[in-house]
């Protein structure tokens, strides 16, 4: 019995390596939008991407990381200005995309844009902390995705969207695990409803990587202390504070500064004829937040308890 276990897994791994090395056809003719491409993850797909000849239209925040962008790239590779917190700039965005694809359609709509902060525990933060985060990574990734759909249809493309393995399993306060909790959302709702025109929606969800947005949640959790109203600093303590912020330097130094393993996953979903549903990037994700996301809730929140530290009016 165990035998015919082990050929019939050996076998399913097997068909599951040949099915992802198929790729797609004529991938030097399709377009691919990427948001968030000043740095991180998009910067360097955006140029990932170029390379192989694929044709990249690269949004970015600012006109510097367009100008540097461009530098760095061949004349394929097309930059503009998004804000995705600004319906009025992705109309633009919208509207520029269909001038460069024309009957073409667009073949990868990629949502990596994304912020952290502020980040910090809930209780120092407010309404309007979690609504700037919120705003960026779920309300702007889903007003994008939006625009861009007729698009990705007349292709028959793939919209690929940037999670988090903290939308899984969320370990720290502010909007960033409620934004890619609802991206997790949003894009099951949408895969199966793009399901019958052929569009296949893809989800990233990396762990911890030394992006600028990992280093900006260090910094933030310094601001977000000194705002904090004097009655909460009490409760949680001046140790809270030094334990909390230690802890968030100790995650930075750890996290990975390989980015190829996430844009590798961000490229297989497009170049692939049989994409995966989810790619799960870095082995801290793998190992520790997928895994721990199945586990029962009493079990997660133990260790979470175990790792966290206490406020002093909680001891």
């Amino acid at each position: 019995m165990w035998l015919y276990l082990a050929v019939l897994l050996g076998l399913y791994f097997l068909r599951r390596w040949y099915r992802e090395r198929q790729t797609v056809e004529n991938l030097t003719e399709k377009y691919v939008f990427i948001t968030g491409c000043d740095s991180g993850f998009g910067n360097l797909l955006a140029r990932q991407l170029d390379a192989q000849g694929l044709r990249v239209l690269a949004a970015c925040l600012t006109q510097k990381g367009a100008e540097q962008l461009e530098k760095a790239t061949s004349e394929r590779l097309r930059t503009t200005i998004l804000d995705v917190t600004s319906t009025k700039s992705i109309e633009a965005a919208t509207e520029w995309v269909k001038g460069c694809v024309g009957s073409k359609g667009l073949w990868g709509l990629v949502n990596n844009a994304g912020i952290a902060v502020p980040s910090s525990p809930n209780g120092w933060l407010t309404k309007e902390d979690f609504a700037k985060v919120i705003n960026v990574n779920l309300l702007g990734l889903i007003d994008v995705t939006l625009h861009m759909l007729p698009l990705v249809k007349k292709a028959r493309g793939r919209v690929v969207n940037v999670s988090s393995a903290a939308g899984r399993l969320a370990s720290i306060g502010g909007g960033y695990s409620p934004s890619k909790y609802g991206v997790e959302a949003f894009s099951d709702s949408l895969r199966r409803e793009l399901h019958p025109f052929g569009v296949q929606v893809i989800i990233i969800e990396p762990g911890g990587f030394s992006t600028p947005i990992v280093n900006s949640v260090i910094e933030d959790v310094q601001k977000a202390w000194k705002r904090v109203p004097s009655d909460i600093k009490e409760s949680y303590g001046q140790p809270y504070f030094e334990k909390y912020f230690q802890l968030n330097q100790r995650i930075g130094r750890t996290s990975s500064s390989n980015f190829y393993m996430v844009t590798d996953c961000m490229e297989h979903a497009l170049k692939s004829c049989h994409p995966r549903t989810r790619y799960s990037a870095g082995w801290d994700a793998q190992l520790v937040y997928i895994p721990f996301s199945y586990l029962p809730s009493s079990m997660t929140d133990f260790v979470f308890r175990w790792i966290f530290p206490k406020p002093v009016q909680a001891i």
